[in-house]
């Protein structure tokens, strides 16, 4: 592909994506989460590039990644050998970074030489493009910035999408690795009740529209708070919510709990 996003053709509104992406296992793994990924790309049009906001990549201020070749990075520990021995040599798209700094006005968004994909967008966007034949950056959380700041910088990128973009957020809604239940590790689903209770409220935010009571997420309870401890694995919520068009629909899946206190649960909109 010739990377000038100028020479790229409007196109019909691509739809929008939140994955919870759970272990970095779930990239080499045939399970009911995985499999769900690798359906996406039979249900919706080919992209010419993915932008991903990945909760593996915060940073003081907001950069784009702009090299040609991004590495593939293995941001974990104490996994078998065979995870570390993946590589997702997917193309960057240059044209299509320095198109996301032209166009935000809400930040000075820099261009970044040195990160690559983390496991939040490789592990997911391998199972949906197993090729790597589709340009892939990522864009990063500025640790700074309130959610409110996110959201509306999100917004400004949703023209991307007209664009044959694809956009993924990555994370997890309910992400409490502190309380953790090892002992259920193997279960195919298990939650406490606040992370039931905390992915439902979201849900409902979600279905009705109310991204302002979203933004404003530690208003909404103990069950949130637990679900939340840090900000990081809900952002790329935000960030997905905020390119919704008016009348979109949205629909959820991957809609399980597991090791007590953390969701799979996944939304699409468009």
């Amino acid at each position: 592909m010739i990377d000038l996003f100028s020479s790229w053709e409007p196109t019909e509104r691509m739809p929008l994506f939140f994955i919870g992406h759970g272990s970095p296992m779930n990239a080499i793994l045939r399970n009911e989460f995985s499999e769900s990924w690798r359906n996406i790309a039979n249900t919706i049009p080919a992209p010419k590039a993915v932008l991903c906001i990945s909760a593996h990549w915060e940073t003081g201020g907001t950069f784009v990644t702009a090299m040609e070749k991004p590495k593939t990075i293995h941001d974990f520990g104490g996994f078998p050998k065979a995870l570390y021995d993946v590589q997702y040599p997917a193309q960057g798209s240059p044209a299509l970074a320095q198109e996301v700094k032209r166009m935000v006005k809400g930040a000075e968004v820099g261009l970044d030489e040195k990160w690559g994909l983390d496991h939040g967008a490789w592990s997911v966007i391998r199972c949906i493009y197993p090729e790597a034949d589709i340009p892939v950056i990522q864009l990063s959380l500025d640790y700074k910035k309130s959610p409110q700041q996110h959201y509306d910088l999100s917004g400004e990128l949703n023209f991307l999408r007209r664009r044959g973009v694809l956009i993924i957020g990555s994370g997890n809604l309910v992400h409490n690795l502190g309380m953790i239940a090892w002992d259920h590790a193997g279960d195919q689903e298990y939650g406490f009740d606040w992370t039931i209770e905390a992915n439902d409220i979201f849900k409902r935010h979600i279905l009705s529209g109310n991204h302002k009571e979203l933004i404003g997420y530690s208003g909404l309870g103990r069950e949130v708070q637990l679900a939340v401890p840090t900000p990081d694995h809900y952002l790329p919520l935000l960030y997905t919510l905020a390119m919704k068009e008016e009348y979109e629909s949205v629909s959820f899946f991957n809609d399980k709990a597991i090791m007590g206190s953390l969701t799979m649960t996944s939304v699409r909109i468009g």
